[in-house]
């Protein structure tokens, strides 16, 4: 097989539900790679699919750590198809949020700059989903709270008093 000739094929709209099943269970597996792929083929056949949107983003999410390096700008430029503002602020705070992360796991004292400056927007992202969620919705403050406890945890984690460039990102 010549890979240069082979091509993606199309799935049909009566498998999307089973599809969009399959890649939450790949996510819940850790297998982020392999539910981004069920999403982009979901996304091919329906792009408006509001369910494999958010999954796709939660799976380049998930790959932070140990994926190739465009996966942030990729979830980034999700997030206006979103069909909500509280949607894309919520994201937008996921997707910072998980970029402290992966840079405390991968640099730890290094990235703390970094760090510290992507768990503030995700902050900032998650006080103005709240402001706007839905009745009953609290799953903004629950970021918010685990952001505060990252805080916590990694106290080294601290603004950039002297404005360096690290050269981290």
């Amino acid at each position: 097989m010549n890979k240069n000739t082979l091509q993606i094929k199309s799935i049909t709209r009566d498998s999307i539900p089973a599809a969009l099943q399959k890649a939450q269970q790949y996510r819940a597996l850790g297998l982020g790679a392999e539910a981004e792929s069920i999403c982009l083929d979901i996304l091919a056949c329906d792009e408006s699919n509001d369910e494999a949107i958010v999954l796709l983003l939660l799976a380049l999410t998930d790959q932070f750590e140990k994926g190739p390096a465009d996966l942030a700008q990729r979830a980034n430029a999700l997030l206006p198809k979103l069909k909500n503002q509280y949607e894309q602020f919520y994201y937008e705070g996921i997707i910072c949020e998980r970029r402290c992360k992966a840079l405390i796991h991968q640099s730890g004292l290094r990235s703390r700059h970094h760090a510290y400056e992507f768990l503030q927007r995700a902050m900032y992202c998650y006080e103005q989903a709240e402001a706007i969620r839905p009745k009953g919705n609290d799953e903004s403050i629950l970021r918010w709270n685990a952001c505060v406890r990252i805080l916590q945890r990694y106290p080294y984690l601290e603004p950039n008093e002297n404005n360096d460039d690290l050269g981290v990102e």
